[in-house]
């Protein structure tokens, strides 16, 4: 049996991290709203520390106030665990298609999703054997203009959330093949839209290229997207119709059903 981490404390470190976890389990314990005077004699805490520590829960969304000296558990709680859950049904789905198509291709196979600005790697299919190193590890991040999964995203944005990004962002570039021109980045998503695939051509690291297909749930969002990646030379165009049927396979496991 293995033994518990004795590294890993018991308790937060940080006082207040403490005191927040305590004010917001005593909030998960009751459906109703609770008074700032039942969750301060709960948690033995003053009444003006909990209003402090509250007030701050609900400037981040993790903690409503219905009504003044009420307090109950906020939409920011809701979404980040929808987001964990999309997460794990994906890659549930996801992991065995995604070894099937490494099989065929002998190349890194990657699930990423969208968090802000970026893409978020939550899962890869790789072996030693595609002669590639993986740069990008599972949590890892990267611009969403800068890879084939990220451009998906951004071809579904309308135009004014795209020329928000642009100036958010600055689309700043890390190759001499990256794009950083809103026009031009405007052309390559109107061939993602039209064709249902986007490409990374070596614009976040020279020598790598790759291909992408998205993922949609039940509700037909574009949830995910699954990509292949190679070295810039050995990207195999005849992969793209195996890529996109096990993007296919995977939202039809998530409830995806076309119109």
């Amino acid at each position: 049996m293995k033994k518990p981490d004795s590294t890993v404390p018991a308790t937060p470190t940080v006082q207040v991290i403490e005191r927040m976890f305590t004010l917001l389990e005593i909030l998960a314990n009751r459906e109703e709203a609770v008074s700032l005077k039942e969750i301060s004699e709960k948690s033995g805490l003053h009444p003006s520390t909990a209003h402090r520590i509250l007030n701050d829960l609900a400037t981040g969304r993790f903690v409503d106030r219905p009504v003044a000296g009420n307090y109950r558990l906020g939409m920011r709680l809701l979404e980040l665990g929808n987001l964990v859950k999309a997460r794990l049904n994906v890659r549930d789905a996801a992991l065995a298609p995604m070894r099937e198509l490494h099989k065929l291709t002998q190349q890194p196979v990657n699930l990423s999703m969208r968090q802000g600005d970026e893409i978020v790697y939550v899962e890869r299919a790789y072996s030693e054997r595609s002669g590639m190193q993986v740069v990008r590890a599972i949590g890892g991040r990267a611009p969403l203009h800068l890879t084939s999964v990220g451009k998906l995203f951004l071809a579904f944005d309308d135009p004014q959330r795209l020329r928000t990004y642009a100036t958010r962002t600055g689309l700043s570039g890390q190759t001499r093949n990256s794009i950083t021109q809103l026009p031009v980045l405007e052309r390559e998503l109107s061939k993602a839209r039209q064709y249902g695939i986007a490409r990374d051509n070596e614009e976040l690291e020279l020598g790598v290229r790759c291909m992408a297909a998205g993922i949609y749930d039940d509700q037909n969002r574009l949830v995910a997207g699954l990509s292949i990646s190679a070295p810039a030379d050995r990207l195999d165009e005849h992969w793209l119709p195996k890529l996109q049927a096990t993007a296919n396979e995977i939202s039809a496991a998530l409830g995806y059903k076309p119109k």
